[in-house]
């Protein structure tokens, strides 16, 4: 979404492409404001309102903000001890946290978390964010790579010395399941190149992370080891964060640029 809106607000994909592009990650998606406030300013439903379409959300993007410009969107992905992103205490913030992820349109004072409601219906609700935006954190493609390769080895040693990181029957078939599991995501012409084999590997990671928190079958760790496990894991999975946010502004930058250009 961060991605798609952004080269849509940039004139570089039409709202049909767009919506084609969410229809991986839900069968139907729908809009709300998430306060009453939000909906004044917007023209979108209010959270007691029937939900508009995306199409009336892509719309009220351009209408919002100075002189109807949305400047691109910024990809949030937060977690409790790790608020980078986030704009300060506040509706958006905390349903962020709650959600794991959202995107911030900083220039306006907007921003979207996704909730999944079941039977294939995922809905968007758009946030006022009344007070200024920090500048995003710049974390380049590369640095955001070796972070990543880095913090597997070390999370793996810790494993290894806490003794927790046993093979266990099944575990690669575990996390090529978990990778064909994710919706096949589609791009913008001139997606950048770089940014998708950060991505894919950001995928690889999380996948492997994921199959790292199982216990084995019949087994149990102790309270202890169990925290230290966490512990040793957390650093991974901020470092998935990382190369997700920066894999995803490079590909903004790229695809707007494309489009001014044009």
């Amino acid at each position: 979404m961060t991605v798609w809106v952004s080269a849509w607000l940039a004139g570089a994909a039409a709202p049909d492409d767009v919506l084609d592009a969410l229809e991986p990650w839900g069968e139907a998606h729908d809009v709300l404001a998430a306060d009453d406030h939000t909906a004044a300013a917007t023209g979108l439903p209010g959270p007691t309102d029937r939900p508009t379409s995306m199409t009336f959300l892509l719309a009220a993007l351009r209408r919002v903000g100075p002189a109807g410009a949305s400047g691109p969107a910024r990809l949030v992905l937060a977690a409790p001890g790790d608020p980078r992103g986030l704009p300060g205490p506040g509706a958006f913030s905390t349903a962020v946290l709650e959600a794991g992820e959202g995107l911030l349109f900083a220039d306006i004072g907007y921003g979207l978390v996704p909730c999944p409601l079941g039977d294939g219906l995922l809905r968007w609700a758009v946030h006022s964010i009344p007070e200024p935006v920090a500048p995003e954190e710049q974390v380049s493609l590369r640095e955001a790579e070796y972070a990543l390769r880095e913090q597997v080895r070390e999370s793996a040693t810790t494993l290894t010395s806490l003794g927790v990181a046993q093979h266990r029957p099944g575990v690669r078939e575990e996390i090529e399941a978990a990778l064909r599991a994710r919706p096949r995501s589609l791009w913008p012409d001139g997606m950048p190149p770089d940014s998708l084999r950060v991505l894919q590997r950001a995928d690889e990671v999380d996948a492997i992370l994921t199959a790292a928190s199982v216990d084995d079958p019949g087994g149990a760790l102790s309270a202890t080891t169990a925290r230290a496990r966490a512990d040793a894991l957390r650093p991974l999975a901020t470092a998935v964060r990382v190369a997700r946010r920066a894999a995803v502004a490079e590909a903004v930058r790229i695809l707007a640029g494309s489009a001014d250009r044009r």
